[in-house]
Formats: C-alpha cells, structure tokens, sequence
C-alpha cells in the first residue's frame, strides 16, 4: 500500500524528544524562573510531551499496519 506517513513522523519526533530530555536532564542551567520562584526546566517538559507524542505515533503506525480479517 504504501509508507504509513505515522513512522516518520513518530521517528523524528521520538528522537527528537530524546534528544531534547537528555539535554534538559543534563543542563540545569537552561531552566527559566516562574513567577512563584521556583524554576522550571522547560528542555526537560518539551522533550518528555515530544517523546510521548512521538511514540503514540509509532504505536500508531503499528496498530494501523494490521489488516482485519477478510470474511
């Protein structure tokens, strides 16, 4: 049939938001001051929402690879 545009997609997306939470992991100096105070590592919470999205893909793509059964 084709290339599920799903696996690139949830490819891209899933090494990215590795990428993106190693670096949020490793480098606590990228975090931004809120208004209450406390910091927050923005590297690290895009990264985790890239990584979850980019892996509902993937799941995604698996699901759809499978055909019903013909009668």
């Amino acid at each position: 049939m084709g290339l599920d545009i799903r696996w690139p997609i949830g490819l891209m997306f899933t090494f990215i938001g590795a990428l993106l939470s190693f670096y949020g992991v490793v480098h606590h100096d990228a975090s931004i001051s809120s208004a209450g105070g406390s910091e927050i590592n923005i590297n690290l919470i895009w990264g985790v929402v890239l990584l979850v999205f980019g892996v509902l893909m993937l799941l995604g793509a698996v699901r759809g690879k499978k055909t019903p059964p013909s009668a």
